[in-house]
C-alpha cells in the first residue's frame, strides 16, 4: 500500500474518490470538497489547510480520509476552546491541530472512505495509522475526527481514540404516507401548535416555491446567497461561504440541491437551502429579510419533512443545535467524534472530562423522554435503547 498526502482534491481524480463516498452523504463529495477549495472557503486564509490522505495499491485508489491541518477552532461545531487554553496556560502549542471533519458542517459522515472491494477494518486501520504518523510529522498536537458514524466507533475504540458524544435533533420517516399522518402521531398540544403555525403563513398571504435540480437557476443560488449572508450578519457570524462557493455547487451538485422560496406580493422575502443524497435529507442555511411569524419553521422544518415524505428519504438532518426542534416532531440522536492528544497528560485529563461530559448528556438525554412530542412511547423508548 502507497500513502501520500494531497494538498487540495484536485490531486485526486473525481472517478477515483467517488468510489469511495457514502451513498446518503454529499458532503464528503469530491465536488463539495472541491468547491470549498476552488472557492477558497477553505485554505490558508481560513485555517483549513487541506492535507487529505490517500491509500492506494497498484494505482487503484483503496482507501482515503478528507484531512486539513488547522490553526484555529472556528467552523467545527465541536467545541475545543477550553482545550487549547489548557495547552496555552501550560505553555504547550494546541495549534496546529488535524482535523478530519466537513468544513462548517455539523453533519455526520464517514470519514474513513475505504472501497466497496476491500476489508473495512484493514483499511480503516492503515488509515488511522497513517493520520497519526502525519501527525507526527506536522509536529500537531493532536487529530480529530468530527461526527463520525457510529459503524467507525470500532475501529477508533480499538485504536485507542477518545471518544466523544454530543447531540443533534433529527426526523425520521416512519413510513408516512403524507404530512397529515405525520401529525396525527404527535401529541394533541404540539399537532395544535403546527396547524397553527401554518395556518398563520396562509394568514400572511406568503406563498411558497420549493425548487430542486434543473428546476433552480443561478439568479435562484444568488438569492439564496443574499439571505445566508444576512442570516450571519444578524448573528454577528462570519461568512465562512462565498457566492463563487454557491455558483460551483449549483453548477456540479444541481441534483442534489432542494431550494425552499417565501413570497410576498411576488417578492422572494425567505430561502432555504438543503443538500439531498440517498435516503436522507439535510438543512443547511436559512435567511429572511423582515419579520414573519412561524416562517422560519414553514421553510426550515415543514417544508423538508413534506418533501421527505414524498420522496421517500428516511432521515431529515436540520442541522446543529435547536431544542425547539423537538415539538415539532424532531428526536435528540447522539453523535460521536473522536480525538487522540498526543501530550500523554492532557489526554489522561481530557479523557475524565469526556467521561463525565458522556455521563451529563446521558442523565439529560434520561430527562427529555418524557417530554417526547410523539404520543407513542416506542418512538421514546427506541430512544432510550440507543442512549
Amino acid at each position: 500500500m502507497k500513502f501520500k498526502s494531497e494538498s487540495g482534491m484536485r490531486a485526486v481524480p473525481q472517478d477515483q474518490w467517488s468510489t469511495l463516498t457514502d451513498s446518503d452523504f454529499p458532503f464528503s463529495d469530491h465536488d463539495f470538497l472541491s468547491a470549498l477549495e476552488e472557492s477558497d472557503c477553505v485554505g490558508e486564509e481560513s485555517g483549513w489547510i487541506p492535507c487529505h490522505l490517500t491509500m492506494r495499491e497498484n494505482d487503484i485508489l483503496k482507501g482515503a480520509l478528507y484531512l486539513y491541518e488547522k490553526n484555529n477552532g472556528y467552523g467545527e461545531y465541536i467545541f475545543d476552546w477550553g482545550w487549547a487554553q489548557a495547552y496555552e496556560r501550560n505553555g504547550l502549542n494546541y495549534y496546529p491541530k488535524l482535523v478530519s471533519a466537513v468544513p462548517f458542517t455539523p453533519a455526520t459522515g464517514r470519514k474513513l472512505l475505504v472501497h466497496p472491494d476491500e476489508d473495512d477494518n484493514l483499511v480503516r486501520e492503515k488509515l488511522l495509522e497513517e493520520a497519526l504518523g502525519c501527525m507526527r510529522r506536522r509536529n500537531c498536537s493532536s487529530l480529530h475526527f468530527l461526527y463520525i458514524s457510529a459503524e467507525e466507533l470500532k475501529v477508533f475504540n480499538s485504536m485507542g481514540f477518545l471518544i466523544r458524544h454530543s447531540f443533534q435533533f433529527h426526523w425520521k420517516n416512519n413510513n408516512y404516507q403524507d404530512f397529515d399522518q405525520f401529525l396525527s402521531t404527535l401529541k394533541g398540544k404540539r399537532r395544535k401548535e403546527i396547524i397553527r403555525e401554518r395556518k398563520q403563513i396562509k394568514e400572511q398571504m406568503i406563498s411558497i416555491s420549493v425548487l430542486e435540480g434543473k428546476d433552480i437557476t443561478r439568479e435562484h443560488i444568488a438569492q439564496m446567497y443574499k439571505f445566508y449572508i444576512s442570516t450571519t450578519t444578524k448573528k454577528w457570524g462570519h461568512p465562512y461561504l462565498s457566492l463563487d462557493f454557491f455558483y460551483r455547487i449549483h453548477q456540479t451538485m444541481q441534483k442534489k440541491l432542494l431550494l425552499i422560496f417565501a413570497y410576498v406580493d411576488n417578492e422572494c422575502v425567505a430561502g432555504a437551502i438543503n443538500f439531498q443524497k440517498g435516503n436522507r435529507l439535510y438543512g443547511r442555511h436559512w435567511g429572511c429579510k423582515g419579520n414573519f411569524r412561524s416562517l422560519h419553521f414553514e421553510l426550515c422544518y415543514y417544508q423538508p419533512i413534506e418533501f421527505a415524505i414524498r420522496n421517500g428519504i428516511s432521515l431529515f438532518e436540520a442541522g446543529a443545535q435547536g431544542e425547539h426542534k423537538i415539538q415539532r416532531g424532531f428526536l435528540p440522536e447522539l453523535t460521536y467524534s473522536a480525538h487522540w492528544l498526543e501530550h500523554k497528560g492532557f489526554r489522561s485529563s481530557i479523557s475524565n472530562f469526556l467521561e463525565e461530559e458522556k455521563e451529563s448528556i446521558r442523565q439529560g438525554l434520561k430527562e427529555f423522554s418524557p417530554h417526547s412530542p410523539y404520543r407513542d412511547s416506542n418512538s421514546v423508548s427506541a430512544f432510550k435503547s440507543r442512549s
